[in-house]
């Protein structure tokens, strides 16, 4: 599936939902070189040039991460604070999440939000006590920062005191896998915070390789991990100090993104955009207890009416029985040819060992079990909605 050039862009092409630009034109991180001479192949995505895969190949990569642990340069996507005492009033009028309640050191998954309920984006939203930050998808930094900055200069014309501060400086590294905790505590000095302490979805401040670097225990793969963001003097550092273990391998956008596609997680773009709610994309735990009775949001009124309504489709899990992947934008039929949904996302599933998918389906074909077609390339191949995840995740949990 992964054999030659053709194949991994026509995979890329549908990751980035088609984002492209003119290659003299792609932005690179601060590990380009480094990715370049470990036998990288490069491929524009979301204004950047980055590595899809290494010598490896996306399949073994892919197993690798799910086995030991893999190291992600995420650096293409956007680290954001908003600082001031009506930081939280302001970010609860954007997004789903109830901030308030987010304790000191705790993140959350949440989305931006529209007047009609559709995504600008999906966020991590972290609580560090002086300011909140964001991670935010490299292909929407401009959407985002734009739509913050209109509602930041409205805000502050009303009197809020908030500030939005954007962290040009920092690069982003991911690690994950099971073997992820054991490879980065051996970087850290005794003293500081226990990573074996650490639970899923917290973030710390902490000493690595002698440089204050902020750990959040999070990932997009599926398996237990750590986003990383360092200053970009001491990344390239980061990187090699990891990679030159024998538990832990580069991976590329291949890998992340067959391995996120298993857990059952959107890519923006493909599996959600303004066009579709949180609701109907299986978010609706996002969507905090506090605010689902105090809307407030933006959309609130659609989306709340959903919760309490129900939608008329679903995004599903999709594994094929038989035949080539689907890749996106195919239709979903029923055996007798009434078109039932769409596909939005689509490869091989090297954990599952079949090709996988997402989409969207029309209710009741949405439940799990369904034997439904999708066309690619002029067959109809039969599958099957699954429950997702499609391999079950393996998130930290701090022994009692």
């Amino acid at each position: 599936m992964w054999k030659g050039m053709g194949n991994v862009v026509g995979s890329v092409r549908s990751v980035v939902g088609v984002r492209w630009m003119a290659s003299e034109a792609l932005k690179r991180t601060a590990l380009y070189d480094v990715h370049v001479a470990s036998g990288a192949t490069m491929v524009p995505f979301a204004g950047y040039s980055m590595p899809v895969q290494y010598k490896d190949g996306i399949k073994d990569s892919h197993l690798f991460v799910r086995a030991s642990a893999g190291l992600f340069d995420v650096s293409h996507m956007g680290q954001i604070r908003f600082h001031g005492k009506d930081r939280v009033a302001f970010l609860e009028k954007l997004v789903v999440a109830d901030v308030a309640t987010l304790a000191e050191n705790h993140a959350t998954l949440s989305v931006i939000t529209v007047p009609s309920g559709g995504i600008v984006d999906d966020t991590i939203i972290t609580n560090m006590g002086e300011y909140l930050g964001l991670v935010i998808n490299g292909a929407c930094k401009e959407k985002d920062l734009k739509h913050f900055q209109a509602h930041l200069q409205e805000a502050k014309s009303s009197g809020m005191d908030v500030d939005l501060e954007v962290l040009e400086d920092r690069e982003l590294l991911a690690l994950q896998g099971p073997k992820a905790m054991e490879a980065l505590e051996s970087l850290k000095p005794t003293g500081g915070p226990e990573l074996a302490k650490m639970p899923f979805m917290t973030a710390a401040t902490m000493s690595v390789l002698g440089e204050s670097m902020l750990v959040s225990r999070c990932g997009y793969t599926g398996e237990d991990g750590f986003e990383i963001s360092v200053p970009r003097s001491r990344v390239r550092q980061l990187f090699e100090a990891l990679t030159e273990m024998p538990t832990v391998k580069p991976a590329g956008l291949g890998a992340r993104d067959s391995l996120r596609m298993e857990a059952g997680l959107c890519l923006y773009g493909n599996d959600i955009d303004e066009e579709t709610t949180p609701i109907e994309a299986g978010l609706t735990f996002t969507v905090g207890k506090r605010r689902r009775e105090s809307g407030g949001f933006l959309g609130s009124e659609v989306i709340l009416d959903q919760i309490n309504n129900g939608v008329t489709r679903r995004r599903v899990g999709f594994v094929v029985e038989k035949g080539a992947p689907s890749r996106g934008g195919e239709s979903i039929k029923t055996p007798d040819g009434q078109v039932v949904g769409k596909v939005t996302s689509g490869g091989f599933g090297p954990s599952v060992g079949k090709p996988i998918g997402m989409g969207y389906c029309n209710k009741p074909f949405n439940k799990s079990g369904t034997e439904l077609l999708v066309e690619v390339r002029g067959k109809s191949n039969p599958i099957v909605i699954t429950k997702m995840p499609l391999v079950p995740t393996k998130y930290y949990k701090v022994p009692s």
